[in-house]
């Protein structure tokens, strides 16, 4: 690929503005493919340590093209707190109490399977059975997914966890109305990654989400039934409340909507069913009575915010993020209604973020805007936390309580780029006033009931799964400087950047040493002395050069057996001081290399032990498709096809191409059945589209090459 100059870099920019209809081409897959090969993942930490120069000040810096200084900003993390009062609606909806109702509710529409009659599949007709199998799809995941949403939209802001009980008592009456009148049941979208929060802002139970995204038609505006308004007084939390709007919402799904479900027969379902609707819907109807329509004007943290806008940054631009869109628009809204006026929010649902963006930061997205049209208030969930320049402002606000230290920093990372000339970037976090040990032990019992449950949580939850999470949250609202840098420079960082930082750790201080280092020939080796350990044996370090130009790197013991193929481990156990002596090659040394090539080479001619970690979803794609295929051999010879066959073949020999990986990862998280995935691989494949096959099948025998090699034995 060419180097891309200063002059033409300009024609580029325009890429923000294209990718929405890129995304829908026929060419976005090859795309995506072809960026993976040639970018690399450098952490911020990683740039500075290996990159950047420092001034007499101790601040880092990068050199524009015309020598002019470029300054990495401080982040620098600050609280929030907000007082609550012991009767305070926010202190009823914050406790123990509440959290034990979430922790015990059955989320039954969550998991419809479980409630099934024995017979159901006898009982279903020809267009119910595949409705049945698909309800077990994403399992227990959609439980955990609702129960922690839940959670989370408490710590977001109180309307917006007001209106996610109102809706979710409102649905459960909507079942009940149709299992009292023998009516058949809505069945939404069972998708497990269509809840994820960290891919979705709006609610599971909001209108937004309730239809098949597969339907032809759009999803008009909100229904009008489906929440309660703002301000109501608690009447609107009584049985007969609900069941009166939830008899008009049945109304409407089951006619104007009705294309937009799918449809199951309360026959199918044991009385289990209703008894364990009934038991949430009156356990939260308890939660709203208690507390009552939420009230802005008592609400202390909406009120710390705005002291915030108004009396300590009253001039600065300032990005306020939530991860909710319902607390996007009651922010907004309360905002405006106190008297700010360039405020707006940005959802997953508006029509135009990146004009907005270009609103609130027009300097940094090279837009003139008049001053009268910009925005000084951004509010916005995390649809702006990636891809969008906004480094106009230096303040940026976290008004959820964290549960991933990732999005924080990945939040702080919008304003912190090139352009940004602040020294500091204020990264303010809210914190109740009861501290953030109360925060951790509350969320201690959300994880603990997950686990008894055998409740699946995805990756974004890992903030609260260990003590080094707890940690992390503590040294924010602590305010330890650094809390908000991205991981340490190694964490996440490619191999090639790997091998970067240990060429210019070495060459840097020593260019002849650099020098001596290239004019090295291939096959070059040596040995040094090396104490071996439990986890460090003796052995070979080898690193070598597939026919196709895939580097190998791998770590042999002295008997010859694969320690590990790990870069970084490889690098790490690779580290000495440029003096540091050589002693004689060991007997076996080359018989080593031998065995580790050998190995090594084979990997990656047949894919065997490429398949990855048994987390990957190549080995996982292979390994169900494999067990699916056997025991249609064994029970239905005839559906297990030549074609399925040669699929589950070359996934095993050739490595998966990028856009075929993201494609099933999306599958695994929705819980694909056997037969849906079959299909899917079986036509990725004759759309060439699954794995990277060379067109000369005889080009991946041919032998690769030893670049150099290393033995780790005892002095002789």
């Amino acid at each position: 690929m060419r180097e891309v100059g200063d002059a033409e870099f300009s024609k580029y920019q325009v890429l923000p503005n294209t990718l929405a209809a890129f995304e829908k081409s026929e060419y976005a897959d090859d795309w995506r493919e072809l960026m993976r090969l040639y970018l690399v993942r450098r952490t911020r930490s990683f740039i500075k340590t290996y990159y950047a120069e420092k001034d007499d000040e101790g601040r880092y810096f990068l050199r524009n093209a015309d020598g002019t200084p470029n300054y990495f900003p401080e982040r620098k993390p600050l609280t929030l707190t907000f007082y609550i009062r012991r009767h305070h609606q926010y202190a009823r909806l914050y406790s123990e109490t509440v959290v034990d109702i979430i922790n015990n509710l059955g989320l039954p529409r969550y998991g419809l399977a479980n409630y099934l009659k024995s017979n159901a599949e006898t009982l279903a007709d020809a267009g119910e059975r595949p409705l049945l199998a698909n309800l077990s799809r994403a399992g227990k995941r959609l439980i955990a997914y609702c129960r922690t949403n839940l959670y989370k939209r408490l710590e977001s802001s109180g309307e917006a966890f007001i209106q996610s009980l109102d809706r979710h008592v409102l649905r459960n009456y909507v079942y009940l109305y149709a299992l009292e009148k023998g009516l058949p049941l809505p069945i939404g979208t069972q998708d497990a990654e269509l809840l994820d929060p960290g891919n979705n802002d709006q609610d599971a139970d909001a209108p937004e989400s309730l239809f098949d995204p597969e339907a032809e038609e759009e999803t008009s505006e909100a229904l009008p039934a489906l929440a309660a308004k703002p301000g109501e007084t608690s009447e609107v939390f009584t049985e007969a409340n609900y069941r009166a709007r939830a008899r008009q919402v049945y109304q409407m799904f089951s006619g104007p909507y009705k294309s937009r479900f799918k449809w199951l027969r309360p026959r199918l379902f044991n009385s289990d069913l209703a008894q364990r609707l009934r038991d949430d819907a009156q356990h939260l109807m308890a939660v709203l009575q208690e507390s009552g329509p939420w009230r802005a004007s008592e609400d202390r943290k909406l009120a710390r915010l705005c002291k915030l806008l108004t009396e300590d940054y009253p001039n600065d631009k300032v990005l306020v993020f939530t991860q909710f869109a319902d607390t996007v628009s009651y922010l907004a809204a309360e905002l405006k209604r106190r008297g700010l006026t360039d405020v707006e929010g940005v959802t997953g649902a508006s029509s135009d973020p990146t004009a907005l963006a270009w609103r609130f930061s027009p300097v940094s997205n090279g837009k003139t805007i008049g001053a009268e049209e910009q925005l000084r208030v951004l509010v916005a969930t995390d649809v702006l936390s990636e891809g969008q320049n906004l480094q106009d402002a230096h303040v940026v606000v976290n008004y959820d309580l964290p549960w991933a230290i990732i999005r924080l920093i990945q939040r702080a990372g919008r304003v912190d780029r090139i352009g940004q000339n602040a020294k500091v970037i204020q990264c303010y976090s809210f914190l109740p006033a009861e501290g953030v040990e109360h925060i951790i032990k509350l969320r201690a019992r959300v994880r603990q009931r997950l686990h008894e449950n055998g409740e699946v949580i995805g990756a974004d939850e890992q903030f609260f799964e260990n003590e080094r999470a707890n940690q992390d949250l503590r040294d924010l609202y602590t305010e330890k400087s650094g809390v908000l840098d991205d991981e340490s420079e190694w964490d996440d960082t490619d191999p090639a950047s790997q091998a970067f930082a240990v060429w210019q750790e070495a060459a840097r201080g020593n260019p002849a040493l650099g020098r001596q280092i290239e004019s090295m020939p291939d096959v070059v080796f040596s040995t040094r002395v090396h104490t071996a350990s439990a986890g460090s044996p003796e052995g070979v370090l080898v690193y070598m050069r597939t026919p196709d130009d895939l580097d190998l790197l791998g770590r042999v013991d002295k008997d010859g057996q694969i320690v590990s193929e790990s870069p970084l481990a490889v690098f790490r156990a690779a580290a000495c001081e440029p003096n540091t002596p050589a002693i004689p090659r060991h007997p076996n040394h080359h018989d080593l290399v031998g065995a580790a090539m050998t190995q090594m080479a084979r990997e990656a001619r047949s894919g065997a032990g490429q398949l990855g970690k048994s987390s990957g979803v190549r080995y996982r794609t292979y390994m169900r498709l494999k067990a699916y295929y056997d025991d249609l051999k064994a029970s239905a010879p005839l559906l297990a096809t030549d074609e399925l066959e040669k699929t589950i073949d070359v996934i095993y020999r050739y490595p998966l191409r990028e856009a075929a990986k993201d494609i099933l990862n999306r599958q695994w998280k929705s819980g694909v059945s056997d037969a849906d995935l079959a299909r899917l691989v079986i036509n990725l494949r004759h759309e060439d589209r699954l794995s990277l096959v060379p067109e000369d099948s005889e080009q991946i025998t041919n032998e690769p090459r030893i670049i150099c090699s290393l033995g780790l034995f005892q002095s002789q």
